[in-house]
């Protein structure tokens, strides 16, 4: 999010940090309720017109906020009293927001038990074991199928083998994917675990395993180009051929032979 929707989520997230910090395990119930609320408004249009209209009193629309939400957690109210008072650029930026906070919630969670950073590497493991599944991509991603269909394959793959949090969150992914596919949804659930650790997360695609060695080197190289601690998340492609693919959010450092040579192609061709 950017402009005044971008401010506004910063600014309900200032807020929400120091109640999630106090929280502990129960930021799972908070993050639960958020992601309700989420549900609901994706399922009324009206509902979002009237918490994001921008014509319409704050106060009124905390008082809505308040009304609808009576029997839920009063952190969880609060909150979002705060977000309607709030300018936001669309009612879409408004939902997304309290989803982003839904996740930072579920998260909060894990970090309150010490596994936030096994949850992360949960998560990116899991996406990496569904890349030779495409079947499997595709039922979990599969809106036209029943969700409690989905849901027992999420639990039939994790069921016992991961974090309550990460399987939380992939259940969410699959069922409540608002739009998206499986495996970008729970990408961005990792990254947003990085996040929380402060941590950038580098996506690296290898054509052969790196030495624990080579990692160290090129998490500080990529520490020294960002200015801060970086996650690298590897994968291995025989089809690269040589050289490393790097991706860091929107930026992507492409050193592969077969990048190499598509650039001599586009030269010669050109």
């Amino acid at each position: 999010m950017r402009g005044t929707s971008g401010a506004s989520l910063a600014a309900a997230q200032e807020r929400f940090e120091p109640v999630l910090r106090a929280a502990g395990a129960e930021a799972l119930t908070l993050g639960e309720q958020l992601f309700a609320v989420v549900e609901a408004l994706d399922e009324s249009g009206a509902l979002r017109r009237s918490l994001s209209d921008p014509s319409r009193a704050g106060e009124d629309k905390a008082g809505l906020v308040a009304a609808l939400l009576g029997r839920f957690d009063g952190r969880v109210i609060d909150l979002l009293s705060g977000m309607v008072r709030s300018r936001w650029s669309s009612e879409a930026d408004l939902v997304d927001g309290i989803e982003r906070l839904g996740v930072d919630a579920t998260l909060a969670a894990a970090e309150s038990r010490g596994v936030l950073e096994t949850v992360e590497d949960e998560l990116f493991r899991v996406t990496r074991v569904l890349v030779g599944q495409r079947e499997a991509r595709q039922a979990l991603s599969d809106t036209s199928t029943d969700a409690a269909r989905r849901r027992a394959l999420v639990d039939a793959l994790l069921g016992g083998k991961v974090d309550p949090v990460t399987q939380a969150l992939a259940q969410r992914a699959t069922v409540h994917a608002r739009g998206r596919r499986f495996v970008p949804t729970l990408t961005w659930f990792g990254e947003v675990a990085a996040e929380r650790r402060r941590r950038l997360v580098a996506m690296v695609t290898s054509a052969t395993v790196l030495t624990q060695a080579q990692m160290d080197r090129l998490a500080a190289i990529l520490e020294r180009s960002y200015g801060r601690p970086v996650q690298l998340n590897v994968t291995v492609d025989p089809a690269v051929v040589g050289g490393l693919r790097i991706q860091v959010g929107a930026d992507v450092v492409d050193s592969t032979v077969l990048s190499r040579l598509a650039d001599a192609q586009r030269r010669l061709a050109g």
